[in-house]
């Protein structure tokens, strides 16, 4: 699903590779007493610390971040607290975010993947060709004046072509640029529903029921206009389209 995630899924796939020859993956030592006991190598340590910051790379460099946003927004919008609730929105924006990155995930396989696994390509040069649809995908979301403040404060110089911008400047700029996005859009779908909770507070204030809160007045209203406009597949239709390849 990103960079980190494909090449943790080549090391899986030849573990071999990357190990040192002669060194093991696990190691078997005979005690005096007739036991034994197992030793993993650092192999397997750095696998498993590559495992654990997969989470981060797939909020980061994928389209995850921007979805989870705007779908949080619109919860607090319609004012619903927690309902659908965290597990759900995760969920609907981890099957979004797989739908959005087909194009790259397909183009990973056939360019990287499935000749690594035939032998015809190195690990390395696997890696490299990986890297290459998923650096495409995020350059093509990235705001000019992103790359350009990244590379102002790492004092890079100008940068002539997308292929010279490197990821250390890549992954931040990403991440900022999905960030103004995702409140952009969740901020257009606030105002709809900011005007009802304005419309409903205003009937309470001139009936003089002041004491009443006009969320509770407002929520079924916001659903109902949700509902009847076909607002999530407005919503899911607006956030796929709004990633460009």
């Amino acid at each position: 699903m990103s960079r980190l995630l494909i090449v943790t899924a080549l090391v899986l796939l030849s573990a071999n590779a990357f190990a040192v020859p002669g060194l093991d993956a696990m190691t078997v030592n005979q005690t005096p007493d007739g036991g034994q006991t197992y030793t993993l190598s650092i192999q397997i340590l750095l696998f498993m610390t590559a495992l654990s910051l997969l989470p981060g790379a797939l909020m980061m460099t994928t389209s995850f971040a921007r979805i989870l946003i705007v779908l949080a927004i619109l919860r607090q919008a319609l004012g619903t607290q927690n309902t659908p609730s965290n597990q759900i929105l995760v969920g609907l924006t981890l099957f979004l975010t797989i739908f959005i990155m087909k194009p790259v995930f397909t183009e990973v396989n056939q360019v990287a993947l499935q000749p690594y696994l035939e032998d015809a390509i190195g690990a390395e040069q696997a890696l490299q060709a990986a890297s290459n649809p998923v650096r495409g995908f995020m350059l093509a979301q990235t705001r000019e004046d992103d790359l350009a403040l990244f590379a102002r404060i790492a004092d890079y110089g100008e940068i002539e072509a997308p292929e010279d911008v490197p990821f250390s400047l890549l992954l931040p700029a990403f991440a900022t640029s999905e960030l103004k996005t995702g409140f952009q859009i969740g901020f257009l779908l606030f105002i709809p529903f900011l005007v009802i909770d304005i419309v409903v507070a205003s009937i309470l204030m001139s009936m003089g029921m002041m004491m009443l809160s006009p969320l509770i007045i407002s929520l079924p209203f916001k659903i109902m206009l949700f509902v009847l406009i076909d607002g999530w597949s407005l919503v899911f239709g607006t956030l796929a389209s709004s990633f460009y390849f």
